[in-house]
């Protein structure tokens, strides 16, 4: 579909529509880049070829953009070749997939490899991810394809296999077996994803870790960490759920650089067990890492050749898998644990994923959104009068927790707010917001009441709960305990103005319920006044004056005519912004009032426009700032309300983008404007409303919309 200005609508509209059609589930998974893998597969068997993805193509472009882009010395020697040119016999996966089956190349992405090896803890996540109906062998045709959880979807992204070499050696993730190329072929679909090899640069081990599985990911500091971190850890990891940790490096020229006990700061590792094991006359707690390196291991107690392991039986050993390789696996006490790392991250599964587990079946409500710049983009509390604008998400805590202590009656929650697409856009520049949101308690006499809350209310009011600080990362997450009752949630950027779109979800223990706060659609529409039966005011006098030195012989006014004289009075108004109104303007003015189909005016019907227009400009006036003859865009919604209209979000940011100007501002002509063609959409569409719905054929839509 070629772009339009109502493109991304259309877009919008249809995405809505396939989620309704069940599209974006487990089950039917969105076609990324609308490409079916069956059908692809298919026609390359058919006529006996290996497929070539022209959607991400084996070149430049589908390296990168700057480091890995046409100016970089790194690929000029980059040939890439398909698994059957670099070796012999290549399998998919060699032996089942493994933790062993993931080692970094010259990309710095282990934290996306972290989460690959965490996820090949759990078969079943592991295999949702990467489809097992693949082989170099029975029915290859140079074609395979990946599933990922993308900003609330499931997509199916499909891919060639030609990888990136250097002198015969994959450039990036590898296999410790030299024939196998699952994790390889899962990265180029992951960079496809994403546009690039390059966009996958740097990250967060809990990105990919809820791009795997839809999950949602609590931080730790080491520092802060609740007392109970090994119970929460292993609770974690018997419910299925993935685990991460690092070491900040202060220095960014010691990134990525080792120290004395074999552990490399600025580096993501995998969480793959935690145990309790008899070590002499008491317990000790272990837990077991991975680097993805697949070597550099710790060296310290409980390393893989410490005297340690002397003291415990083989049985011990075997339980624990105990073995003495250069792996990248190792064990460590919990207490070293603690001292070494600085950060673990925990990714908690969706229902779908804990089907087999009920004590930990999470409910999941999961919303979108979108900052648009001038209306709905508020930034945070500092910014009073513009914060209110910010999208409003209604949440019902329905039940309390059954483990609830001292009495409390209270509801534990974790609420994530996840920016999109920013990694996607880099290479146009683009980089994270910094963002965050605060939890309002809504009152009793409130409740049930679902529309958006006015700037007094946040005025009076302060926040019950909010995100600990705005961070720019791609997602904010926090747990909380609230009691049971009604609460807003405010997502926003830290500054007004920063467009894009998110995501927020509420994962909570019991039952919940979020939904974004959307006016009810309506207008008022006053009816036209008949004429009066007795005698004429002097008012109507002199109305009927103005109209017949406009209208002359025919008694009826033209667009042009009506332009003239609108454009007279209106310029005599030094208190208005306006830069007069147009022909198209003034046409549209005639067709929201043209009862005969003339396109012209009469006497009454000029007399109603005329009052309505007298009408708008004292709201315009009301909401003009500081006498500047122009309304801020984030007071429209007030203005357009006052004038008998309730609209939602989306529609006041089609408004805002549609009407205002570069500084965000609407004068007086765009303002009238847009009344003009609001009223003349709803009177359309309630003469063919049924139940809130209209069927038109495609000669009634044109009718109503070329002369609107």
């Amino acid at each position: 579909m070629p772009y339009t200005p109502s493109g991304f609508f259309c877009d919008r509209l249809i995405r809505e529509r396939e989620r309704r059609d069940g599209e974006g589930s487990l089950s039917k998974p969105l076609r990324f880049s609308g490409q079916d893998f069956t059908a692809l597969k298919q026609e390359c068997l058919t006529k006996k070829c290996l497929f070539e993805d022209d959607t991400f193509p084996a070149s430049v472009e589908s390296l990168g953009y700057k480091e890995l882009g046409h100016k970089s010395n790194k690929v000029k020697n980059i040939v890439w070749k398909r698994p059957k040119e670099i070796c012999e016999n290549p399998q998919f996966i060699v032996g089942g997939a493994s933790r062993t089956d993931i080692c970094q190349g010259d990309l710095g992405d282990c934290w996306l490899l972290a989460a690959i090896a965490c996820l090949t803890l759990n078969e079943k996540l592991l295999y949702r991810v990467v489809p097992q109906d693949q082989s170099y062998s029975e029915g290859y045709g140079g074609i395979f394809h990946f599933q990922f959880w993308r900003y609330g979807d499931w997509v199916d992204v499909v891919i060639d296999d030609r990888i990136p070499t250097f002198n015969n050696q994959l450039v990036f993730t590898k296999s410790a077996e030299r024939n196998e190329f699952w994790s390889a072929l899962l990265e180029k679909a992951y960079a496809k994803l994403h546009g690039s090899y390059e966009a996958l640069k740097g990250g967060n081990t809990t990105e990919a870790m809820e791009d795997f599985t839809g999950g949602v990911t609590e931080f730790y500091e080491m520092k802060e960490a609740p007392k109970e971190l090994y119970k929460i850890m292993k609770k974690a990891l018997e419910r299925g759920s993935m685990m991460g940790c690092s070491i900040d490096s202060l220095v960014p020229a010691r990134f990525e650089t080792r120290t004395v006990t074999g552990l490399v700061k600025g580096h993501a590792y995998s969480v793959t067990a935690v145990e309790e094991s008899q070590h002499k006359a008491s317990k000790v707690r272990l837990v077991r890492l991975r680097n993805p390196w697949g070597q550099v291991e710790w060296n310290g107690p409980w390393s893989d050749n410490s005297k340690e392991w002397v003291s415990l039986s083989k049985g011990e050993k075997d339980q624990l898998q105990h073995q003495s390789a250069e792996d990248g696996e190792f064990w460590m006490s919990f207490e070293d644990f603690k001292k070494n790392y600085t950060k673990i991250e925990i990714c908690n599964l969706t229902p779908d994923a804990l089907e087999d587990d009920k004590i930990h079946k999470w409910t999941v409500s999961v919303n979108e959104g979108r900052w648009v710049r001038g209306c709905s983009a508020g930034g945070c509390r500092n910014y009073p009068d513009t914060f209110w604008t910010n999208p409003q998400f209604r949440l019902c805590l329905l039940e309390e927790d059954d483990d609830s202590e001292d009495n409390e009656v209270a509801c534990s929650f974790v609420v994530s707010l996840m920016q999109k697409n920013r990694r996607k856009e880099r290479k146009l520049g683009a980089n994270l917001f910094t963002i965050g949101f605060a939890i309002y308690e809504v009152p009793k006499e409130m409740h049930g009441n679902k529309q958006h809350m006015q700037k007094d209310f946040f005025l009076f009011n302060s926040s019950k709960a909010r995100c600990k600080s705005y961070i720019n990362l791609r997602e904010v997450t926090q747990r909380f305990r609230l009691s049971p009752g009604e609460y807003v949630i405010i997502p926003s950027t830290y500054e007004p103005h920063q467009e894009g779109e998110f995501i927020l979800r509420v994962f909570s223990e019991k039952r919940n319920t979020s939904e974004e706060i959307e006016n009810r659609i309506e207008a008022d529409h006053t009816v036209p006044a008949p004429a009066n039966a007795g005698e004429e005011s002097e008012e109507d006098q002199q109305f009927r004056s103005l109209f017949q030195q406009i209208a002359a012989d025919e008694m009826e006014v033209t667009a042009n005519e009506l332009k003239n004289v609108l454009n007279r009075v209106v310029s005599k108004h030094k208190d208005l912004n306006t830069e007069g109104f147009s022909l198209e303007c003034c046409r549209s003015m005639i067709a929201l009032v043209d009862m005969d189909g003339t396109g012209r005016l009469s006497l009454q019907e000029f007399r109603h426009l005329w009052n309505k227009i007298k009408q708008w400009q004292g709201i315009f006036r009301h909401y003009s700032s500081d006498q500047a003859g122009i309304i801020n865009s984030y007071e429209m919604r007030n203005a357009i309300n006052d004038a008998g209209f309730r609209l939602n979000n989306q529609l006041y940011d089609i408004i805002t983008m549609r009407y205002a100007n570069e500084g965000m501002n609407i004068d007086f002509d765009s303002f009238i404007s847009c009344l003009v063609r609001l009223e003349a959409m709803f009177r359309a569409f309630q003469a063919f409303d049924q139940d809130g719905m209209i069927r038109l054929s495609v000669l009634e839509w044109l009718q109503l919309t070329m002369y609107a």
